[in-house]
């Protein structure tokens, strides 16, 4: 998540700092005060709970869930307020007898073999690292990593390289991410929730480049689409990125172009937390959760045929975010 900045007016002098106790303390702060906090607009990573400065903070909570990467362990803690994640980093030891432990282990011509009960005894010490779902757990650490670095997986880590076109394209890819910033900022600012291509089309007229009205005596005026037909043409790519993306879908196609505002249609949200919610009381999905799949067939017989996955994922995810619904495991959600 983007934490929300301060005003510059409003930020006490760096140089004092130190003279609040809490700064060089870890904060014992409420998860949902956390993710509150406003960011310092020098200092990344600093950040202020009532004008006191705060980097560092010490939470108790519940494991809600649990992923595991190669370098770390990544942990959702829900201490009743909210749910915030927590990273646990893989030390050099630590990896190297994980790995090693996947080796196959010869076995003796006696009875006891003192390499495989090694690394029996190092694979027991591991499973004791693995915290699981219901367990308590208390986390020290900067408040930058909890917040952003599972954001960066996401938004960029987890997403393969895509080679932007060069010479000739670049002015059109360029535009085009221009225009999608535009519209993106437009939903923030005024809390769209649906809206129609007229509605966002003027907001995009800076980005087309102004004609000459007359070509010069020597040069042969040259036929191309008109200022209109590009700025329609912009339009209609920028939309389409965004329903790829899943940040606005068409709930009914119709000749009424009407868009969906994904993260601010509150109907949307609530019958994707009713699918889950009810499904999970059958037998089949009580334990581990509703799979993703499952939850988009669902939504597309009972809600709309026209919601892409990615459109659920942010659903998912800002039901994640309210502690609405956890992730079991991988793609599979549950309700508390």
């Amino acid at each position: 998540m983007q934490a929300p900045t301060m005003d510059p007016a409003e930020e006490p002098p760096s140089m004092l700092w130190g003279l609040d106790p809490i700064f060089s303390a870890f904060a014992r702060l409420y998860v949902r005060d956390i993710l509150q906090m406003t960011e310092y607009t020098q200092v990344p990573g600093i950040y202020f709970y009532n004008s006191h400065p705060i980097y560092k903070v010490d939470v108790l909570g519940t494991v809600v869930y649990q992923r595991e990467r190669e370098d770390f362990f990544c942990y959702g803690v829900d201490d009743g307020t909210g749910v915030i994640n927590c990273l646990c980093w893989k030390n050099d030891l630590f990896k190297e007898e994980e790995n090693s432990s996947k080796s196959a282990v010869k076995p003796s011509d006696g009875g006891f073999n003192p390499v495989s009960e090694l690394k029996k005894l190092r694979q027991a010490q591991q499973s004791r690292c693995r915290l699981e779902i219901g367990e308590l757990l208390r986390v020290r650490g900067p408040i930058a990593w909890m917040m952003e670095v599972p954001q960066l997986y996401r938004q960029c880590y987890d997403k393969p390289l895509q080679l932007q076109p060069t010479a000739t394209g670049e002015s059109a890819v360029s535009s085009i991410g221009k225009a999608t910033n535009i519209i993106k900022d437009f939903f923030k600012q005024k809390s769209v929730s649906r809206f129609r291509p007229y509605d966002v089309q003027d907001l995009l007229q800076p980005l087309i480049p102004r004609q000459p009205q007359t070509a010069p005596a020597d040069q042969e005026p040259v036929a191309g689409p008109s200022a209109c037909q590009q700025l329609r043409q912009l339009l209609k790519e920028a939309l389409k990125i965004l329903q790829d993306e899943g940040i606005v879908y068409r709930k009914v196609k119709s000749q009424d172009e009407l868009y969906h505002v994904t993260a601010q249609d509150k109907d949307l949200l609530i019958a994707v937390k009713d699918i889950i919610r009810e499904d999970c009381k059958r037998e089949k999905y009580a334990e581990k959760g509703c799979h993703i799949l499952h939850i988009l067939s669902a939504v597309r017989q009972r809600y709309s045929l026209n919601v892409s996955r990615a459109a659920l994922e942010l659903v998912l995810k800002s039901l994640e975010c309210n502690s609405d619904v956890v992730s079991t495991s991988d793609s599979h959600y549950t309700v508390f």
